[in-house]
Order: structure tokens, then C-alpha cells, then sequence
């Protein structure tokens, strides 16, 4: 299982929001090239990026810093956020980005996922954000009628690269994952499935990962606090 250790960009910084509220964030540091740096020289494989003002946005908004990212690091990363037409994935994968996250136009629009997912194969991935198992969009203000469950089914012969689910209540949270929830999604289809939200310790990433369904995890909130050790983590996720 694969370790994705989270920077979440608000105004240029990084930040963790508690259920994503972007009147709950709190400033973890002021510099993300060098949070990813730090991040990198632990031994992370892959970095989890959020521009969280583009979310809202519609539109990237801390595309300098996700630059700055890319230019301090040589590992693969992920972003989502503000990422809504096909003009926007093929700026993000031309400037080195790995994959690109696509969530409120997955509701939205599911075709231009599967056009993104056949023109740039292993690079699209679907974000998927639930509240009660509901799914929620634009930066998890609105709230849909969908179920998770059913949305990623929809995608499972789209071609996407993985799909990052997240339970919104328990996001930021430190109280655990919700395990059950994205494990039976997991199982529902054959689609890598990657949980977010709520890790806090070491034993939840290896309860995530003795699921034998959940190909990673991403952690924030529980790095910058000091909960996780990051080496530590990789050395017994291995």
C-alpha cells in the first residue's frame, strides 16, 4: 500500500482544514516546496496535492506553488482541485505533474473523465468526496444525492488511473479512517481505490492496509502533527 503524505495549498501555504471547512484551516507552514522536499527526503514514493482555493474556485489558484513543488521534487505527484476542462489536465500534465484529480466534473461531467482518462492513460484519476456516503462537490459545498458507491461503479470501465476516496466527517478530524465504508468500495470495483481522511496513527494505516483491497492511503494532518512518522510509516507499510 502506497503512502501519499498530503500538502493542501490555501493562499500559498500549507494548510489542513478540519472536514473542509476553509474557516477551520490551520497553517502548518509557509513554504510547500520545501514541505514536499522534507517529504521527499523521508522516503515518500508519491505526494497527495490540494489546491484548495482553485476547489472553490473552479480554477487553479496556487499553481505557483504546485510549480515550485514540482521543480523542488523528482517523485511522482497527484493534484486535485480546480481541474474542470481538458485545457486545464493537459496544463498540469505538461508541466510534470503524474496525475491529475477530477471530482465535481465527474458528477458534473463524466465524459470528459473518460475522454481525459483515453487521451492520457494512467494519469487521471477520480476523486470521489462523501459525506454519509453522499457526494459532495465544489470544494464539498454542495452536496448531491449520489452515492459513492454508484459513481465510482460508473467509472469502472472509464480506463482511470485509481480513484481517491474521501469521508469528508471524518477529514481532518484525527479520529481514524472510515475503513469499513472505503473498503466496500474497494471490493465494489476493480478500479485502485486510495482512502482519505481521518488517519491519525500508524495502526490505521496498517488496518487500511490489511483490508487486502486498499492500494493507498493518504495522510496530512497526522504528519505535521507528529502522530505518524513518516519513515517509520514507509518502513512498515513495506
Amino acid at each position: 500500500m502506497i503512502l501519499y503524505p498530503a500538502i493542501d495549498l490555501k493562499d500559498g501555504n500549507c494548510v489542513r482544514l478540519l472536514r473542509g471547512d476553509m474557516q477551520a484551516a490551520t497553517v502548518f507552514g509557509t513554504d510547500p516546496a520545501a514541505q514536499a522536499r522534507a517529504f521527499q527526503d523521508a522516503g515518500a514514493e508519491w505526494l497527495h496535492l490540494v489546491d484548495l482555493n482553485g476547489a472553490f474556485a473552479g480554477q487553479p489558484v496556487n499553481a505557483a506553488a504546485v510549480e515550485a513543488i514540482l521543480a523542488a521534487t523528482d517523485i511522482p505527484c497527484q493534484l486535485g482541485g480546480g481541474i474542470r476542462d481538458m485545457a486545464t489536465i493537459e496544463m498540469w500534465l505538461s508541466k510534470g505533474l503524474r496525475r491529475v484529480i477530477l471530482g465535481t466534473v465527474a458528477v458534473e461531467d463524466p465524459d470528459l473523465v473518460r475522454s481525459a482518462a483515453r487521451a492520457f492513460p494512467g494519469q487521471v484519476a477520480v476523486g470521489i468526496d462523501a459525506r454519509q456516503g453522499r457526494v459532495a462537490t465544489k470544494g464539498w459545498a454542495h452536496e448531491t444525492d449520489m452515492q459513492a458507491t454508484d459513481l465510482a461503479r460508473s467509472f469502472q470501465d472509464a480506463g482511470v488511473a485509481a480513484i481517491i476516496y474521501t469521508d469528508i466527517d471524518r477529514d481532518g478530524a484525527m479520529g481514524g479512517p472510515n475503513i469499513p465504508a472505503t473498503a466496500d468500495l474497494a471490493r465494489a470495483v476493480s478500479v485502485p481505490v486510495i482512502a482519505s481522511g481521518g488517519v491519525a496513527s500508524l495502526a490505521d494505516l496498517t488496518a487500511l492496509r490489511d483490508t487486502g483491497v486498499i492500494a493507498g492511503a493518504i495522510s496530512g494532518r497526522a504528519l505535521y502533527d507528529g502522530a505518524i512518522d513518516l519513515t517509520q510509516a514507509l518502513a512498515a507499510l513495506r
